[in-house]
């Protein structure tokens, strides 16, 4: 379960060593200008500046007096994120200040510094880590109060990831969802098991019927005035492929779902934290795709809360579904912006890897979250919803097909899929993200990661015409 990490700067008067920043390319200016003995300590401990390399000096007592960090050059930061999360993972443990070496901009300061809290993220709750508190006494003129928020928000996405499926349940989405809400007094219902089928919500009951933990869709609203934002995130807590069963080395991911669920309460967590002036509502539909007497089956014909009749020809193409009942309320009341987070498809992946966050959207919004996630250093890639490819979503016999034959445009199907449920006049984006990072990285153990939040909170004040964040 969410787990309390301590995602925070040191205190400013608290006593630190000081630490200088230096690229690859400045390496050798910093050499010749130093004496004989730095020179030589520099060379005998291979230090020349590369990603993640430190330099410690010690004092008389043998304690580290001052650190030197490298950043690698041009071509090393522009392969990967977080230069500074490395050295922090490199440092031993104690308390830093940036003396000299951040860069110019803004939005890098924030991000590098960002990077360095969740060099600190550890997920714990089922085996004691042995870890490092390398603390950071944040520059002067950095809104702390900001990169912690976003820090924290990151951390609950991951922890809600990193969850296994036996405790991350319906239930267990439903209770970290209460507990966010409820820390940060907003509203939170739930309808749940058969109800759902009374309140018109059948995809969402027939995807998670089979379980012995009944299907429920979860609201959360927050905020009285402002721009109405509201984020629906797919909430399926583990996913066997229903009928359609799922090899096992397809399924050993499954408990990751519900990163949709996760991203999006990981962002809400950052948005009332920082008390954006906005009327949020998170949806997220929190089912299990099991295999029962009472799956759901291929060939069905299910009928959506719109009204829209779909044919069932992969019960592994479950997601679609709840998003679909969960789209549709969200449509029926005015929102100025409706955006939708799922591990969706395979096809994403094959096309874009880990890394990146694909998403849909129109010219507008595509390019202000763009600009998003440039500045937050949170990767964006932009598919298209290719309206040609609207034919192969549909089957003859229903009016959508969860399932397209042939294998072709998967991410981009779906999309279109969930599209069909937004109204015409509703600003929206998709998001089709994995929500794991396979290899650890600096800042990004391996495990449940957020994907496109920062970029999102980056975005909101061009997209809902808000003033910048403070």
């Amino acid at each position: 379960m969410p787990q309390d990490h301590p995602l925070i700067f040191a205190d400013a008067d608290q006593a630190s060593i000081p630490l200088a920043l230096l690229t690859a390319e400045a390496f050798d200016g910093w050499r010749l200008a130093q004496e004989p003995g730095a020179r030589g300590w520099a060379e005998a401990n291979g230090f020349v500046a590369g990603p993640g390399q430190v330099l410690l000096f010690p004092g008389e007592d043998g304690a580290p007096e001052a650190a030197l960090g490298g950043v690698g050059s041009a071509k090393d930061r522009a392969r990967g994120r977080f230069a500074l999360a490395a050295v922090a993972q490199s440092l031993p443990a104690g308390t830093y200040h940036i003396e000299s070496g951040l860069p110019q901009d803004p939005g890098d300061i924030e991000a590098e510094l960002l990077g360095w809290l969740l060099a600190g993220y550890s997920f714990d709750t089922y085996k004691e880590k042995p870890g490092k508190q390398v603390r950071l006494v944040a520059p002067e003129g950095v809104d702390t109060a900001r990169i912690e928020a976003i820090a924290a928000g990151e951390a609950l996405t991951r922890d809600l990831i990193n969850t296994p499926a036996n405790d991350m349940t319906p239930d267990g989405l439903q209770a970290a969802a209460a507990a966010l809400a409820h820390d940060h007094g907003a509203q939170c219902s739930v309808i749940g098991g058969t109800e759902l089928l009374a309140e018109n919500f059948p995809l969402i009951h027939a995807v998670g019927r089979a379980s012995d933990c009944a299907p429920r869709l979860i609201d959360m609203r927050w905020g009285q005035s402002g721009p109405k934002v509201t984020l629906v995130g797919k909430g399926v807590c583990f996913d066997t492929g229903g009928l359609n069963l799922k090899p096992g080395s397809s399924m050993g991911l499954m408990k990751k779902d519900m990163g949709g669920a996760a991203t999006v309460l990981g962002l809400a967590q950052m948005i009332m934290a920082l008390d954006r002036p906005v009327q949020l509502r998170v949806l997220i539909p929190a089912v299990e795709n099991s295999v029962s007497a009472g799956a759901f089956r291929p060939g069905d014909i299910l009928t959506s809360r719109k009204g829209l009749t779909v044919e069932i020809n992969n019960t592994d193409a479950e997601g679609r579904l709840v998003l679909a009942d969960a789209l549709a309320l969200a449509c029926e009341e005015e929102s100025d912006l409706v955006i939708s987070m799922a591990t969706l498809t395979g096809a994403a992946r094959v096309a874009v890897g880990p890394d990146l966050a694909p998403f849909y959207a129109d010219d507008a919004t595509a390019a202000a979250l763009e600009a998003g996630g440039r500045r937050a250093q949170d990767p964006l890639w932009r598919l298209p919803f290719w309206e040609p490819y609207e034919t192969m979503i549909e089957p003859g016999i229903a009016d959508l097909d969860n399932a397209p034959k042939g294998g072709f445009a998967g991410s981009i199907t779906a999309a279109l899929f969930l599209r069909r449920f937004v109204n015409e006049d509703t600003r929206y984006a998709h998001f089709d993200i994995y929500g794991w990072q396979p290899e650890a990285r600096p800042g990004r153990p391996k495990g449940g990661v957020g994907m496109g939040a920062r970029a999102i909170l980056a975005a909101l004040p061009d997209l809902m015409g808000l003033e910048p964040a403070e």
